[in-house]
């Protein structure tokens, strides 16, 4: 019996090792969601390679395909910086987004009308079409 527990217990964390041994990929199309002023809200985040750089683009309902810098990723995390536009008005966001598989999650900010402000956001990875 210990050694039928032993031996489940070694596969176990042996596993736990693998799967903390693989790289995230942040590489795809993401559904992402936050909410802002109490109003739920839709982005799509596309990242992709471009070499050995990571290089992406990230749309709104009302803006497409918006050019994203400083595209990195640190262990996990997603670390990037976007320009929403509205109305006119030109709002750079920082984003911070840790990967898990298929799921992303993290937080955006920005400085607007001089105040600091923070949301939260969460993504699924799209599937392909095979």
């Amino acid at each position: 019996m210990k050694t039928i527990l032993s031996v489940a217990l070694l596969v176990g964390f042996c596993g736990l090792a693998g799967a903390q041994g693989e790289k995230a990929n942040p590489v795809g199309t993401w559904k992402c969601e936050y909410t802002i002023g109490g109003q739920k809200r839709m982005s799509t985040l596309t990242i992709r390679k471009d070499g050995d750089k990571l290089v992406g683009t990230m749309s709104w309902p009302d803006q497409k395909d918006t050019k994203l810098k400083g595209v990195k990723l640190q262990d996990a995390n997603l670390i990037f910086s976007a320009v929403r536009v509205f109305m006119d008005i030109k709002i750079p966001i920082d984003y911070k987004l840790t990967i898990n598989g298929d799921t992303l999650k993290g937080k955006g900010a920005s400085d607007f009308g001089g105040k600091k402000q923070e949301f939260d956001i969460a993504g699924k990875r799209a599937k392909k079409n095979r």
